[in-house]
This record gives C-alpha cells, structure tokens and sequence, in this order.
C-alpha cells in the first residue's frame, strides 16, 4: 500500500509545496527547464506519490513495488521536486538539478536517481517499456501495476499506438496510462502541430478502456485513479490539464514551454502560490 495515503486536502497543500519547489528549482537551474509541463502534470504525480502508488523510498527494489514511468521525461524538475517531497531523493540535491555531475540531470537517469524507473526524455519510448512490464509482471504472476505519464503532443509518436494494440491484444488490465492532456508542445499548440483529438475514440478503438479526469483538480485526478474498475483491458486516464497550472502569468502561455521564471516573476509566483 501507499506509506502516506493522504486526503484530498492533504494532496492540494503537497501539490501546493511541489510547485514552489518547482518554481526555485527551475529559476536557479544553469540548464533551464521546463516550466510549463511541470506545473500542468503536478496533481497527478502528487496524487500518484502520496494516494496510489503501492511503493515508497524504503521499498526501491521491492519486486512487488508498483512501478510508475514518467514517459514525459522534458518535465523532470517536476518529477525531482515530488521525489524529493516523497523522500526518495534529499530535498538538497533539489539546487543541484542540470549541475555538471549533479544526480539530477536534464531528464529521469535510474542509474543516476533513486526512484527513477527507466530512462527518458526522448518521446515515445515510456509507455512501450511500460507494456513490456505489464506482460512481465501477468507472466510472473505479480500484483503490481504500471503506471505511465504520456504528455498529449508525445502521442503523435508512432510507437505509443503500436504499444496501444499490444497492450489491448494481451488485455493488459494491469497498465494504467495517464495522459496529461495540456494542449500545448514545444512549438505551440497541439491541435495544430498534430492534433490527435477525439483523444478518447482513438484510445477506445484501439481495445483500451477511457475515463476522463480534470487533471489540476485534485479529487477528480483521485476520484478517477481509484475508481478504475477490472474492464480486462488497460486503462487510459485522460487528464485535461493546464500547461502552468497554478501560475497565472504562465498558465497556456506556448513560451513557458522551455522558459524558467526570473528575478521578480519568482516572487509573483511564490506570492501567488502562497495565497491559494
């Protein structure tokens, strides 16, 4: 089971802390970061950290540890600031991320990050690995789950769709796939780059079983995590998020894609966040 378990509220005021980590990690950073996609995908990884997830930072390699993927591996200052809030990670490594030799580099490295499952960073790649540990866990007869965060403009990536029909033909019930639907890439927004709406028919003409969730509010992110039911099939959660949730000036703005806060936008957002 999970080491915290905390309520609702609970969950709101550790999102509520994860952002101000994220906003100082990112504003000291030498290497910049990526703002946006860390605040948007915030709820889900609290509520995955701190409700859901069958594992904790005394349970590393424990083969019956529930194992989360996060495929959307350009928001890893997000990623660090929960681990270090869980504490799989010193919350001082935190002012070392993207450091030369720091073991919190520009993108998720297991070998160099406690809690890090697999390495990421180039799109596409999380939720064909998670699959695979999906087949492995049904064949060994393991309860884990797989979870994996997919960013929407990574699902123009060809490779998700042909997981996607593994996974339904092998009726991998056991992989939950959260998409933090934010509606904005690297070069603007989704719908016009490639747009993969209506998200939810494709995901379900492909075998997979859809719920929906608003994924920056917290008991809807809860409310649909824990009310996945056995449909023998793998689950997709659709989580419609902002990109920079939580900050007003950085909420669905394309530039805060690569874009760090500085100077006196540290403490407007801090001041914000302070005053939710």
């Amino acid at each position: 089971m999970n080491p915290y378990h905390l309520s609702v509220e609970e969950l709101k005021r550790k999102a509520t802390n994860i952002r101000k980590r994220i906003v100082v990690l990112n504003s000291e950073s030498p290497a910049g970061g990526h703002t946006g996609a860390d605040l948007s995908q915030v709820e889900i990884v609290t509520a995955l950290y701190f409700r859901i997830l069958n594992c904790g930072p005394d349970r590393l390699n424990d083969p019956e540890r529930d194992i989360y993927i996060q495929s959307k591996g350009h928001a890893a200052g997000g990623y660090y600031c929960c681990l270090a809030e869980a504490g799989y990670i010193p919350t001082d490594w935190l002012p070392t991320y993207q450091h030369p030799d720091s073991k919190l580099p520009g993108h998720p490295v297991k070998q160099k990050t406690p809690g890090v499952e697999l390495n990421t960073g180039a799109l596409g790649h999380g939720l064909p690995v998670a699959v695979g540990l999906a087949i492995a866990a049904k064949k060994s007869g393991s309860q884990r789950k797989i979870y994996v965060l997919t960013g929407d403009g990574e699902l123009a990536e060809g490779s998700n769709w042909e997981a996607a029909l593994v996974a339904a033909h092998y009726k991998l019930d056991n992989l939950i796939i959260i998409n933090d639907k934010n509606k904005l890439q690297l070069a603007g927004f989704t719908k016009d780059i490639m747009n993969t709406d209506p998200l939810d028919q494709k995901w379900q003409a492909f075998g997979l079983d859809v719920t929906q969730c608003e994924g920056n509010d917290m008991g809807s992110v809860v409310s649909a995590l824990e009310g996945l039911v056995d449909a023998g099939k793998p689950h997709v959660v659709i989580a419609n998020t902002i990109k920079g949730a939580g900050i007003s000036f950085i909420e669905g703005r394309p530039e805060w894609h690569h874009r760090v806060p500085k100077g006196e936008e540290v403490t407007s957002a801090l001041e914000e966040l302070d005053n939710e």
